[in-house]
């Protein structure tokens, strides 16, 4: 198998930067970039706070912090960041943003270095026909939040190599997670049965049956869910969600994935959930309170 050292994750969001966390945690030497320049400072932050957190709650030791932080660098380019043994991409859910990314960094990539996305939707196949590795690309799924979920998701495409699968599935172990395989088909196993879930939470609401408060609480209490689906769909991004079931009605050509209107009018709004400060609720208080 292909040896790993070094990763670079590129996209500094929320999800590159736990990808980031969870990566350095499991000891490797991880490059961060993204094009913002300015959101690779705001990810180190979010890191140092989120170690703080676990400090704080005696999962981990300050020196386990410490050391994890310390493995983490900015790279100044795409092509500082192509060095890596493994180059993780982590940007927004949208094909053409990940293609454009893939097109750029391509060209500076060592013979050997595996390039891989953190897609939760969108076809490795065809992602990986805008590189020059097609065998050498590959789907790491992490959930969200990265450092504390335990499942990472492994989605081949048609070319990806036995070699890069199981260099693959060897590294997301490492990490102290534990893989699932799923075929390259819209949205993959998790987010194909979750997601159309959370549209149906949003019909639900759209259509009178019940409240922001009542629909979490039903399936909190009654189906014995950790979260609402509301309450989630606003933790994951409803640009996201809405993104993810785009992906499932195009690619599938089936009207039970059309997006609820109710989840477009939010996202057109811009309230896309807890990262903009309002989504199904609002979180401009100490307490969340449903907008509906």
């Amino acid at each position: 198998m292909t040896t790993i050292r070094s990763v670079a994750v590129v996209g500094a969001g929320q999800m590159g930067a736990g990808i980031a966390q969870a990566v350095a945690a499991g000891g490797y030497q991880v490059l961060l970039y993204d094009a913002a320049g300015d959101r690779v400072p705001e990810a180190q932050g979010a890191i140092a706070a989120s170690l703080a957190r676990q400090v704080a709650r005696g999962l981990i030791d300050q020196a386990e912090a410490d050391a994890t932080l310390l493995r983490i660098g900015s790279a100044s380019s795409l092509a500082a960041a192509a060095k890596a043994d493994l180059v993780i991409e982590a940007a927004f859910e949208d094909e053409a943003v990940k293609k454009a990314i893939l097109a750029d960094l391509t060209p500076h990539l060592g013979q050997n270095t595996l390039l891989a996305s953190n897609t939760s939707s969108i076809s490795i196949t065809r992602l990986a026909s805008t590189t020059d590795r097609p065998e050498r690309f590959i789907g790491l799924h992490f959930m969200k939040p990265a450092p504390v979920m335990k499942l990472v998701e492994i989605i081949r495409g048609i070319a990806t190599s036995a070699d890069t699968y199981e260099t693959a599935v060897a590294f997301a172990e490492s990490l102290g997670k534990t893989t699932t395989n799923s075929e390259d088909f819209p949205a993959f196993i998790v987010n194909r049965i979750l997601v159309p879930m959370i549209n149906e939470a949003v019909y639900v609401l759209y259509e009178g049956v019940g409240n922001v408060a009542s629909i979490d609480k039903a399936l909190k209490l009654g189906a014995n869910h950790p979260m609402g689906p509301l309450e989630l769909a606003d933790f994951m991004g409803l640009d996201v969600v809405l993104a993810i079931m785009n992906v499932l009605y195009d690619g599938l050509a089936d009207s039970k994935y059309r997006p609820c209107p109710l989840l477009v009018k939010y996202v057109e709004a811009g309230w896309l959930g807890r990262k903009s400060g309002r989504g199904f609720y609002d979180y401009s208080g100490t307490e969340p309170v449903p907008t509906r």
